[in-house]
């Protein structure tokens, strides 16, 4: 049990730093959250005009299931906080989906959803925005060292130019 434990809170930390990279994302780890009672989401999340809350969950597999309690519990909790309900997913070698809780299947005494289920009624995590981000940052760095080539060769013409004068001077006094 502690292993799962640990590898949800793991996932939580990952989807904690990609909303801070992000930048727009204001976010919170809730303490406890999936082991002590009143802490029924894993993360809430906001920026200007939109707050959520956020439950987390990975998979090997192409199926995650979530127990009706859990997804119940969470759907009081983020209703009394006045919080959008979202439910983060990350199957291995995707990334992560963001879906509606009312997106999940009925099977029995658990809710799910498949990997093919997640990709058509799921969000993905806006890439442009983390593309753009670092295609920026490449941008001021390739800048930076064009600047710095500049200045290193300005500085070199200059030593140039006052060696020639050294060397100038000198002839002239020989005359």
């Amino acid at each position: 049990m502690p292993k799962n434990k640990a590898k949800g809170s793991k996932i939580e930390r990952e989807l904690f730093e990609k909303f801070i990279e992000n930048g727009s994302y204001r976010v919170v780890r809730v303490a406890g959250s999936g082991t002590m009672d009143n802490a029924d989401c894993d993360l809430i999340a906001g920026k200007k005009g939109k707050k959520y809350a956020i439950e987390c969950k990975s998979s090997k597999k192409n199926t995650i299931y979530i127990t009706k309690d859990q997804v119940n519990r969470f759907l009081v909790f983020s209703s009394i906080m006045s919080l959008t309900p979202v439910i983060a997913l990350r199957f291995n070698r995707e990334g992560w989906l963001f879906i509606k809780p009312k997106d999940l299947k009925n099977s029995g005494k658990h809710l799910g959803v498949s990997l093919e289920h997640a990709r058509k009624k799921g969000k993905r995590r806006k890439r442009k925005r983390e593309k753009k981000r670092k295609e920026k940052k490449k941008e001021k760095e390739k800048k930076k060292r064009k600047k710095k080539k500049r200045k290193k060769k300005k500085e070199k013409r200059k030593r140039r130019k006052k060696k020639r004068e050294k060397e100038g001077e000198g002839i002239k006094k020989k005359k």
